[in-house]
């Protein structure tokens, strides 16, 4: 990787294209690919047209569009045409699209074709990324991005891109998280560039790394280390041009073959828990002593295989990963590594690579980034996490009384979470600091971690903790099977009534009455199993829970949590009011 002298994203993209030219940077799986050259040339083209439009340096335009290689050329014309990137999740709603896109102030909206209905505006210049030049357009798709139509091959030659300087606002990326507050953090190109460099204490990634992006581009963590470390080393990154279902994602793998990947927890604890767990639980000798390392090393090999069998790397961040999968992932010698970090850190804070990956720890704070535990607690040494570093973010946009909020008066950032900080300086988070419950004789009580046991039991699909007046109440959902089978109980009565009523024939009143009766038992058999059930479930967690930890009642919730991009429970709107939540 060369060396960067301005840390800006600017200069990034001109030395890639000068160190790595020919070699191939963006493609679709099975798809279009673009080398270096080509995403230089093509977001310089990007940058001219955006700027023919009368954009200037330090205006908003917003990029709203699926993964894409185009996606990634656009985000750099953006940049070059000295202009704030503001990325915007295409899971948000339409309503939550619109309010970013005002609330930015954007002056324009590079946007995919299938999402364009989402943000029509007649104040707005709509700049299709998917509509080439020369295509047919409509007001169903708006201007193509690389068009020439406002830019002469003469002053596209002529085109010098801008220079921004390192502090300048790169993007404004507008977060969705577990408090409902969505706020616009400000990057700069500073920000970005420090903390991929600084990654390299964890993952250094080369000209021959292939990396199969399945997390959105608009969060920071996939576009940080997923995007810009990858383009600092000459590295190649594939996307798909769908949802990275199972169908989508194997002959994906099978095909590029990754070398690096990251994702979310709940990627790789579904495969674990639907697949490798029961598989290897229905071994007789998985309970013997000797043989059961030796087949958790051997699902490790399977694993491993099914990613494509030259993985590396396995980055698994913006969530807490699991204990149980985390013990399996270790034993198994899969190459996982745990990174913690922030939108407003750039995102990393911490972490560490496969080799060196300690259970429920995330690893010692990168290079250039200070780490201190704010009033810890005596005993437990437990506290806020508070973070300092070139990587933290500049401020919360038009937000001056909430920037000033995240600070203490010395300067550092208040993560929000609460963990502590071992002799050998690696960070363990425990949770967050508005979620911790204060026990009856001041224990500190995470509901992540109740929830984290609770997830372990094959019965739950997902759940939630929360505080009531009768004690800790556990919400679950349960697995799809599960709820099948008590619904088949229900069909069997209800298949019985249908039975009893045809046979009577015209005793119509005596067969309102059999037919009824048998509904009833149907109700009253499922709803006694489902009761049984969820009490099982409790008092099995309540075995691995401390004393003060333990569930007092546990309550069946009748879909999944609404989550965030990285697949957390938004949790505001579980505890706030209840609503959304079943009372008996």
């Amino acid at each position: 990787m060369y060396t960067l002298t301005n840390f800006t994203l600017a200069e990034m993209v001109e030395k890639s294209a000068q160190h790595y030219t020919s070699l191939p940077a963006f493609s679709m799986v099975g798809g279009e690919r673009l080398s270096y050259g080509d995403v230089e040339s093509a977001s310089r083209k990007i940058a001219a047209v955006i700027r023919s439009y009368g954009i200037e340096k330090g205006d908003r335009i917003a990029l709203l569009a699926e993964n894409s290689a185009r996606w990634g050329v656009a985000y750099l014309g953006i940049v070059r045409a000295g202009a704030v990137v503001v990325p915007i999740l295409t899971d948000f709603t339409a309503d939550q699209m619109r309010n970013i896109i005002s609330h930015s102030g954007a002056k324009a909206v590079v946007c995919s074709g299938k999402l364009f209905q989402k943000i029509q505006s007649p104040d707005l210049s709509i700049l299709a990324l998917d509509v080439k030049d020369g295509s047919r357009r409509d007001s169903a798709t708006g201007q193509p991005l690389e068009s020439s139509a406002t830019v002469s091959d003469e002053a596209l030659r002529s085109f010098e891109p801008a220079s921004p300087k390192p502090d300048d606002t790169a993007m404004i990326v507008y977060t969705s998280g577990t408090t409902g507050l969505s706020k616009g953090v400000m990057l700069s190109h500073r920000n970005i560039l420090t903390n991929a460099t600084a990654c390299r204490s964890i993952i250094v990634l080369h000209r021959t790394d292939r990396l199969l992006s399945i997390l959105p581009l608009a969060h920071t963590y996939e576009f940080t280390i997923g995007f810009i470390i990858p383009f600092l080393a000459g590295s190649h990154i594939f996307y798909l041009d769908r949802p990275p279902s199972a169908t989508v994602l194997l002959p994906a793998l099978k095909s590029v073959r990754p070398t690096i990947m990251l994702s979310v927890p709940l990627v790789i604890e579904k495969i674990y828990r639907s697949n490798i767990k029961p598989t290897l639980e229905g071994m007789k000798l998985y309970s013997n002593a000797f043989f059961k390392p030796l087949l958790i090393a051997f699902a490790g090999i399977k694993l491993k295989k099914t990613f494509g069998d030259k993985l590396r790397f396995f980055g698994v961040g913006g969530a807490p990963l699991s204990a149980d999968v985390e013990e399996f992932l270790k034993k198994a010698g899969f190459p996982y590594a745990i990174g913690y970090g922030l939108t407003e850190c750039s995102p990393l804070i911490a972490g560490c690579p496969p080799s060196r990956t300690v259970l429920r720890c995330t690893g010692p704070a990168l290079k250039g980034v200070s780490l201190r535990i704010a009033d810890p607690r005596p005993g437990t040494k437990e506290g806020e996490i508070q973070a300092k570093g070139e990587n933290i973010f500049k401020g919360y946009f038009k937000d001056e009384a909430k920037t000033r909020e995240a600070f203490t008066e010395d300067g550092w950032f208040k993560t929000g979470d609460l963990g502590f900080i071992d002799e050998k300086k690696r960070v363990f988070v425990r949770g967050r600091l508005k979620n911790m419950i204060l026990g009856a004789s001041g224990e500190n009580i995470y509901p992540e971690e109740i929830e984290a046991v609770l997830n372990q039991s094959p019965y739950v699909a997902e759940s939630l903790v929360v505080e009531e007046e009768s004690g800790l109440t556990a919400f679950v959902y349960l697995k799809s099977e599960v709820l099948e089978n008590l619904e088949a109980r229900i069909q069997d009565g209800i298949d019985a009534a249908g039975d009893i009523s045809s046979r009577l024939g015209t005793a119509i009143a005596q067969a309102e009455k059999s037919v009824a009766q048998s509904l009833g038992q149907a109700w009253g058999d499922a709803e006694k199993a489902g009761v049984k059930l969820l009490e099982s479930i409790r008092k099995e967690t309540n075995e691995k829970l401390a004393s003060f930890s333990r569930i007092r009642t546990i309550k069946l919730h009748d879909g999944p949590f609404e989550k965030t991009p990285t697949q957390k429970i938004k949790r505001f709107l579980y505890t706030k009011s209840g609503e959304n939540l079943p009372r008996n």
